[in-house]
């Protein structure tokens, strides 16, 4: 497989969760062990955009048990012979050679996944320019340490907010920075602004006025919810990711020092 693969460095590596459970798109060309009509194919592909039930193959990193996945779209792009050219937009956690194989099941000749390429994970795109190649990391990592210039890194280095930009978002006050960094829950008096669509149980990016990421979290109350309410807990923590004492500390523990 070829494609987009984005790498965590350091503290960033925290907001990986971020990313593992963001949707993927892929380009796949998928080639079938008999003949069928182009027509037919279409039909086939189109079926398959709702929920699926998958099993993962034999060779996956998972238990192999039925779980459901969702397809978003499948495009069908062009045919040559009895390859096929789709693209796919899918939950996390989807196998697209076992798409592949289902496909041909119903189809009736078979089919199997000839190559795959990832076009786009969570907010990375392919054809973003931000997007690197090894080689130019090679090369500006060759030139930072001949220059020890931090503008260098930024060619290929990305602030880890960039991996959170599909997530809804709580922005919080700067007084309850510090004691979220310490693990607290984020409470209703911390609330600045919230974005809309925000359920119990979503995971959520809890950010400061100035769009630093503080931390990962799981919602207790939707976002109507939260603007109703003047106290108690609104998000559980995950994952914080901006150190202790970035913020002045101006809460209390509760234990004299």
């Amino acid at each position: 497989m070829t494609g987009v693969l984005p790498v965590t460095l350091e503290d960033s590596t925290k907001i990986v969760q971020a990313l593992l459970y963001s949707g993927k798109e892929y380009v796949c060309v998928m080639k079938l062990h008999g003949d069928a009509q182009e027509d037919n194919v279409r039909r086939v592909l189109g079926e398959f955009e709702d929920v699926i039930y998958q099993r993962p193959p034999l060779r996956s990193s998972v238990k192999r048990q039925i779980r459901t996945r969702r397809i978003y779209y499948i495009d069908f792009l062009e045919t040559n012979g009895r390859n096929v050219l789709f693209k796919v937009g899918c939950e996390a956690g989807t196998y697209i050679r076992k798409l592949c194989y289902d496909i041909g099941e119903i189809l009736g000749c078979g089919a199997h996944m000839q190559e795959l390429r990832r076009t786009r994970a969570g907010p990375f795109a392919e054809e973003s320019n931000t997007l690197v190649k090894l080689h130019d990391v090679a090369y500006w990592f060759g030139e930072w340490q001949e220059k020890k210039e931090d503008a260098l890194l930024r060619k290929f280095i990305q602030p880890m907010e960039a991996a959170l930009v599909l997530l809804p978002k709580i922005v919080v006050r700067d007084s309850a920075v510090d004691a979220l960094c310490h693990g607290a829950s984020l409470t209703a008096p911390g609330v600045l602004s919230i974005d809309n669509g925000i359920t119990n149980g979503s995971i959520t990016a809890i950010f400061t006025l100035k769009g630093e990421a503080v931390a990962l979290a799981k919602a207790v109350l939707s976002t109507e919810e939260t603007l109703k309410t003047d106290h108690g807990t609104v998000a559980v923590l995950q994952r914080v990711v901006m150190p202790r004492g970035t913020y002045p500390r101006v809460w209390r523990s509760g234990t004299k020092e």
